[in-house]
């Protein structure tokens, strides 16, 4: 008949159910990260092997055409024709390089697990919030 009359009550049990809230948050975030982190890496690693693709590529075309470019104007100057090919070789690597800087500068790293964590914050800040 001695029983506490606090352990049965819900305002003891809140912190309970609080911290049980919080971890289970806490697992679900943690798994939505470890996904986008997954995601991440095989993109970036596909994306790195398609710059390298592309860059030996480009950089084969550019010396064929360079090559045939000089063979078919024999009858000019050779500098002359290189110095051409190489400020449009130059413009086009400053293009690209423009477009690179642009692809990095929006580059997102985990979007999902940060607008969670930030739904989050706002869920528990109006829950929390002193009547």
């Amino acid at each position: 008949m001695s029983e506490n009359p606090t352990r049965g009550s819900p305002l003891a049990a809140a912190p309970k159910q609080l911290i049980q809230r919080l971890l289970t948050v806490g697992e679900n975030r943690i798994e939505l990260l470890a996904v986008e982190f997954q995601e991440e890496r095989e993109r970036l690693l596909r994306a790195i092997f398609l710059a390298l693709a592309v860059a030996v590529l480009v950089l084969l075309c550019g010396l064929t055409l360079t090559a045939g470019i000089v063979v078919w104007l024999r009858a000019y100057p050779v500098g002359a024709i290189l110095g051409l090919l190489t400020l449009v070789d130059g413009a086009m690597a400053w293009y690209l390089a423009r477009q690179l800087k642009g692809l990095l500068r929006d580059w997102q790293t985990f979007p999902e697990t940060i607008n969670q964590l930030k739904k989050d914050r706002q869920c528990f800040a109006t829950d929390l919030k002193p009547s």
